[in-house]
């Protein structure tokens, strides 16, 4: 428990730590229009397939006629050489049901760019929480506008790829950044990288993209948020994870959290309490998003 009192929503139990090969599990993730009979025939499906339900959760905005969510984890034996046929029989009973639907391999693990500029924090906890196995993902690349955590990086064995931008070479920089994630990365995480990410990177770069954001959101935005916050007088401070869209800090919040400060704290003492929450808050939003445990309803998450 942190000394203020806030406890950080514990992680489901299926995600805890470490994550094995898992060569025989695989999760379903789906959603659409509620109706009655979508987890008989699932169910249905796994069973004529030997298939073991580890879990299931599942979600309806409403129902009658709302927004259905499921994620179901599942053992097959012979998961590799069955799953061909195995979503070929999910697609042909879950037709007429108008879902969305994915099946994936536990064992093939997300694989991930970490964009950055100078604070360290939030980057090297996602790079020891990989190392350590805490985390379902492959970091394959360190991206930054800004040379000085390459030394940093180095240990891990990552590359790290130096690539200068502003609001004067926005557009050169974010190509070359696109020709080192092409066909590389399922992920993309700003692990406090301060550059706008432009609407033409967003959908050039084809993968879903993580921020993390130093307040509940909308409060302080902009430069120097801990010294407004210090200036107000707060008595809460917190950290947001979202997806990025073209509407800059307004995506889908995947996580957030808060602690309990007080006028004693200097801005100094506000920045490392803030740094603490950001980095609990992204690495839980990415292993979330990584276990496929976050489904989309608009604007709107659903975490499993």
């Amino acid at each position: 428990m942190d000394r203020s009192g806030t406890t950080p929503a514990p992680l489901p139990q299926e995600s805890a730590a470490p994550y094995p090969a898992a060569d025989d599990v695989a999760r379903l993730v789906l959603h659409g229009t509620d109706q009655s009979g979508i987890v008989a025939a699932i169910t249905e499906v796994l069973a004529r397939f030997e298939g073991n339900i580890v879990s299931l959760d599942q979600h309806t905005s409403d129902p009658v006629g709302g927004r259905f969510f499921q994620r179901t984890v599942f053992t097959l034996p012979d998961l590799a050489a069955n799953l061909d046929c195995l979503r070929g029989a999910l697609e042909s009973r879950l037709d007429g049901f108008g879902l969305e639907w994915q099946l994936i391999e536990v064992k093939k693990r997300k694989r991930v760019a970490v964009f950055v500029s100078k604070s360290d924090h939030c980057l090297l906890d996602l790079l020891w929480r990989q190392r350590r196995g805490e985390l379902p993902i492959d970091i394959t690349m360190v991206i930054s506008n800004h040379p000085d955590l390459s030394e940093d990086v180095r240990p891990f064995g990552i590359p790290y790829f130096y690539i200068p931008a502003d609001k004067e070479n926005r557009a050169e920089a974010e190509a070359r950044q696109l020709e080192l994630i092409d066909g590389n990365v399922d992920l993309i995480v700003l692990a406090r990288y301060m550059q706008i990410i432009t609407e033409e990177f967003i959908e050039q770069a084809g993968v879903p993209i993580i921020n993390i954001h130093h307040s509940f959101l909308p409060a302080f935005i902009g430069a120097a948020p801990y010294r407004k916050a210090k200036e107000r007088g707060v008595k809460l401070i917190g950290a947001t994870a979202h997806y990025v869209t073209k509407d800059l800090d307004e995506g889908p919040i995947i996580s957030q959290d808060v602690i309990h400060v007080t006028h004693r704290e200097s801005v100094a003492d506000l920045q490392r309490r803030g740094a603490d929450v950001e980095r609990r808050v992204l690495s839980h939003a990415v292993e979330a998003h990584c276990a496929d445990r976050v489904l989309r309803d608009g604007n709107v998450t659903i975490v499993f």
